[in-house]
C-alpha cells in the first residue's frame, strides 16, 4: 500500500471530545478510532484526585506538620481579639480546613472564628458543607462558601472595593491551577491582617514531581493545564515581593505500583491524575506513555520498598508574615 494512503486522519465529534482516526492496524483490517487526548473534566479531576489521595501519605503528611508547628502558628494569630478571621482557598472537601480549625479552636478557647472559603468546584463545596453538619464541635465557627476560583473572588473583592482581613489564610495544592501565581500570592497577601500568616502548602523541589517537571517534561502531555510549580519557585517569588517567610519540608509518598499494571483501573485514574488527562493509558501515543512510565521509574522520582514503586510526594509548608 501507499505509504501517504496507509494512515488517513478523520475527526468527528464523539461524545464530548473530538476522535481521530490515527493509523491502520497492522493487519490490513479496517481502520480503528482512537480517541484524541483531552484534560480532565471538574468531576473526573475529583475521581482521580480520590484514587492519589487513597495511595498516598499526603494527608499523614499534612497531619505531622499540624501536630508539629500549626499549635504554635496558630498560638500567634488573633492578636487578643474576639474573633478570628480565617480563609480558605481551594479547600476541596475541607477536612484539611477542620483540622486546622480545631487547633485554632484549641489555641483559643471560646474566641469565634469566622471561616471562609473559596472553592470552585460544586462537588467539593458539597461534600465539604456535609462533614460541617455532621461535626458536633463547631459551635463557635460560623462558615460562608464562595463557589468561585481564587480569581473571580480577587475580582468580586476589587469592584467592591472593599478588603476583608484575615488573621490566617491558608492555599494547600492549589496554585498549579491559578493563571497568575505571583499576583495570586501578592492579593491574597495583601488579605492578611496585622499579625497575620498566610500558609502555602506546595510540592517540595525534592519531590519526584519536581524531577519529572524539569527533567522529564518532555514525557508529559500538553493536556496537562497546570503550572510546573514547586517550592523554589514560590521562594523566589516571595523574595521578589520583599516578603518575610519560612520553610518546613515534611517527607510524603505515594504508592504508584498499579500504574505499571496493564489494564488495572486504579492505575489508570492515577495516571491520569500524574498527566492531568483522561484516560491517558488508553489515549496517548504508546512512545509517550513508555517514556512516562520509565521516568517515573527513575531513581530521581521514586524508590522501591517491600516490592512497591513509591513516587516522592514530599511537600513544602511556607509560612508567610504579614
Amino acid at each position: 500500500m501507499d505509504s501517504a494512503l496507509e494512515v488517513k486522519r478523520n475527526r468527528f465529534p464523539s461524545m464530548n471530545f473530538e476522535a481521530e482516526i490515527l493509523t491502520a492496524p497492522h493487519d490490513n483490517s479496517e481502520l480503528y478510532v482512537i480517541p484524541s487526548m483531552r484534560s480532565l473534566t471538574a468531576e473526573e479531576y475529583v475521581e482521580a484526585f480520590k484514587s492519589f489521595l487513597d495511595h498516598s501519605t499526603e494527608h499523614q503528611c499534612m497531619d505531622e506538620f499540624n501536630k508539629e508547628e500549626m499549635p504554635n502558628i496558630m498560638a500567634g494569630l488573633g492578636n487578643g481579639k474576639s474573633t478570628i478571621n480565617v480563609l480558605g482557598v481551594g479547600s476541596g472537601t475541607g477536612e484539611q480546613d477542620l483540622k486546622m480549625i480545631r487547633i485554632l479552636q484549641s489555641a483559643h478557647p471560646g474566641v469565634l472564628i469566622d471561616n471562609e472559603i473559596i472553592e470552585p468546584n460544586p462537588q467539593h463545596v458539597a461534600a465539604y458543607k456535609e462533614l460541617v453538619n455532621q461535626a458536633p464541635d463547631l459551635q463557635n465557627v460560623s462558615f460562608i462558601w464562595h463557589q468561585l476560583t481564587s480569581s473571580e473572588y480577587e475580582q468580586q473583592v476589587k469592584e467592591k472595593g472593599a478588603h476583608k482581613k484575615f488573621d490566617f489564610i491558608h492555599m494547600i495544592q492549589m496554585l498549579y491551577r491559578v493563571e497568575d501565581i505571583p499576583s495570586t500570592i501578592k492579593f491574597f497577601h495583601s488579605c492578611l491582617d496585622h499579625h497575620g500568616k498566610l500558609l502555602i502548602i506546595i510540592l517540595s523541589d525534592s519531590s519526584g514531581w519536581a524531577s519529572l517537571w524539569k527533567k522529564y517534561r518532555h514525557c508529559l502531555p500538553s493536556t496537562d493545564s497546570g503550572h510546573y510549580i514547586t517550592s523554589n519557585g514560590i521562594t523566589d517569588i516571595l523574595k521578589r515581593l520583599g516578603i518575610e517567610y519560612c520553610v518546613h519540608e515534611f517527607p510524603s509518598g505515594w504508592d504508584i505500583t498499579e500504574c505499571f499494571i496493564e489494564g488495572d483501573p486504579v492505575g489508570g485514574l492515577m495516571m491520569d491524575f500524574l498527566t492531568g488527562t483522561k484516560n491517558f493509558l488508553g489515549t496517548a501515543p504508546l512512545g509517550l506513555r513508555r517514556r512516562l512510565q520509565d521516568a517515573l521509574c527513575q531513581p530521581e522520582c521514586s524508590s522501591r520498598k517491600d516490592g512497591r514503586i513509591i513516587f516522592s510526594n514530599n511537600l513544602s509548608m511556607i509560612v508567610v508574615e504579614s
